[in-house]
């Protein structure tokens, strides 16, 4: 008997874990998003330039 109080035991723990993690990752998800989106944003900028016979400086695209 004790070891299957054990086992629950363990079983409810883990899942508290879970939902614990898992309200924090809803909770802190809008701004998880809008970084990742910051940083994803420009990433085609210096293909296109370049596709289109610019200069790419870093941050704009020379013609």
């Amino acid at each position: 008997m004790k070891e299957a109080t054990g086992e629950v035991s363990m079983t409810v723990i883990t899942l508290v874990a879970i939902a614990v993690i898992g309200g924090i990752l809803a909770f802190m998800w809008p701004t998880i998003k809008d970084k990742i989106n910051n940083l994803w944003s420009g990433a085609g900028d210096e293909q296109q330039c370049k596709k289109a016979g610019g200069k790419w400086n870093g941050s704009k695209c020379n013609y």
